[in-house]
């Protein structure tokens, strides 16, 4: 390949099929030098997790046996991410750097000033849509607007033009003449060093090929119930792509052409086009609530009930199996996190970032506009048009959604063998049958006529 090379900046986009920017740089002609730059802890970034760095290493890695499956390479820098940039372009005499959009605010910060650091070099710099339906700013209401009602948002977005079909896997894609040097992906130190990643192991199979299998299995099986099950954490009724979806393992429109069909489903692809939208607009509600009237919200100092939370120990089986499998597998099924969130925050009272900082710790998915706007949303001060006043009862809820027990005695053994009656309040049971599980940390009645009191208007006050 003649000419000078291009390099195709990687961040979230850890995938060859539907990935603009390295579509571009091949469609042009160019000899293509794929790169992933490790600096998390540049400004106003958000950085990467636990459980997020392990699933980050073994996605690299499938990333590059796929590059190298067609003839390329990832190249892996260490950050500052415009030095490195502008030093791996100046290396491989490149005349252009190409990547595909983020939408966090310190992604966007970051990408104007890596693009105008490389315009003053003399070299292109071009960015491409990202792994959303509908870019943010591009849905608004008729005054010009943001929505903040998912609604009205998601009405919008039927009468906007369709997305665009998936991009194709490139079967080949043409490499320079010498390869820069690079790091080792190992040599991040993304895995821990105490391995405590089994049961993640266990559970997920990061990478592009996996993320495709996932989704063909989805729409073979579960799909077809999803409408009844997707709020039931005892069925295999959800799709599961959301950490795959997070690394960009597989883009938003492969599953959207795939699951056109299915308004019911890609209703709840449309709630992460939402949680963007929002983010992009109202960037300061990664810390601050959405509505105003509740800057100052509830506060506890209550270490161990909090940790009891985090260890899933509250006596209440539904939270309990949450956090239990959140810290097993690194995933939480949806329904089950808004009962745990709101547990957190109405049964315990304590703020809602606290708990988006453990979620962004531990789960695989954590992803910045989602955990932002889940948590505003069991916390009541988000973009919802409930009363910030509910407070899920733990009992009904599992009565509810796990009515046989099963999800609970999945990740509590010890009421594996209580009788269904008992199965989600186990302190009304014979003291010999509950094998040691603790009693509730709080009372439910009690619980809620505390959270009322904060709630009133007179107590609240305006934040």
């Amino acid at each position: 390949m003649s000419g000078r090379p291009v390099l195709v900046w990687i961040r979230r986009d850890l995938r060859l099929a539907d990935n603009p920017a390295l579509d571009f740089a091949i469609r042009n002609g160019s000899s293509v030098v794929p790169v992933f730059v490790w600096a998390p802890e540049e400004d106003g970034c958000w950085a990467p997790g636990s459980a997020s760095r392990w699933w980050l290493h073994q996605s690299l890695r499938a990333l590059q046996a796929g590059l190298r499956d067609r003839g390329s390479n990832l190249i892996v820098r260490r950050g500052p991410t415009p030095e490195a940039l502008l030093k791996l372009a100046a290396e491989a005499g490149a005349r252009a750097v190409y990547w595909n959009r983020l939408w966090e605010p310190a992604a966007i910060v970051q990408e104007r000033k890596i693009q105008a650091a490389l315009w003053n070099l003399g070299l292109a710099a071009e960015s491409f849509p990202g792994n959303l339906l509908f870019e943010p700013g591009t849905i608004l209401n008729s005054n010009g607007r943001p929505f903040t009602v998912f609604t009205a948002f998601w009405n919008a977005c039927l009468k906007a033009p369709a997305p665009v079909a998936p991009l194709p896997t490139p079967a080949w894609i043409p490499a320079p003449k010498r390869w820069p040097g690079s790091v080792d992906i190992a040599d991040l130190e993304l895995e821990p060093k105490t391995d405590w990643a089994g049961g993640i192991r266990e559970t997920w199979r990061p990478g592009e090929s996996s993320a495709a299998e996932r989704l063909r299995g989805f729409l073979e099986g579960a799909i077809e119930q999803y409408s009844d099950d997707r709020d039931r954490p005892d069925h295999e009724g959800t799709s599961r792509l959301s950490p795959h979806l997070h690394f960009g393992e597989i883009s938003v429109r492969q599953i959207w052409q795939a699951a056109s069909l299915r308004p019911a489903y890609l209703r709840q692809l449309a709630w992460r086009e939402f949680a963007y939208h929002l983010l992009f607009h109202f960037p300061e509600t990664t810390e601050e609530p959405l509505r105003p009237t509740f800057r100052s919200g509830p506060s506890s100092v209550d270490k161990q009930f909090r940790t009891a939370w985090t260890r899933g120990r509250t006596g209440y089986p539904i939270v309990d199996a949450g956090m239990r499998q959140l810290w097993r597998s690194g995933w939480m099924h949806n329904r089950v996190r808004m009962i745990v969130g709101s547990f957190l925050v109405k049964h315990l009272l304590v703020p809602w970032q606290e708990g988006a900082r453990w979620f962004w710790d531990t789960l695989v998915d954590a992803d910045l506009a989602n955990n932002t706007l889940g948590w505003q949303w069991v916390a009541g001060c988000g973009a919802n048009a409930a009363p910030y006043f509910r407070m899920f009862n733990p009992v009904i809820q599992g009565k509810k959604f796990d009515p046989a027990g099963d999800y609970v005695r999945r990740w509590v053994p010890e009421l594996v063998e209580l009788p269904v009656r008992w199965i989600h309040e186990p302190w009304m049971a014979p003291a010999e049958l509950r094998n040691r599980y603790p009693p509730p940390i709080v009372e439910h009645a009690m619980a809620r006529r505390r959270f009322m009191l904060w709630a009133s208007p007179t107590n609240r006050g305006a934040g």
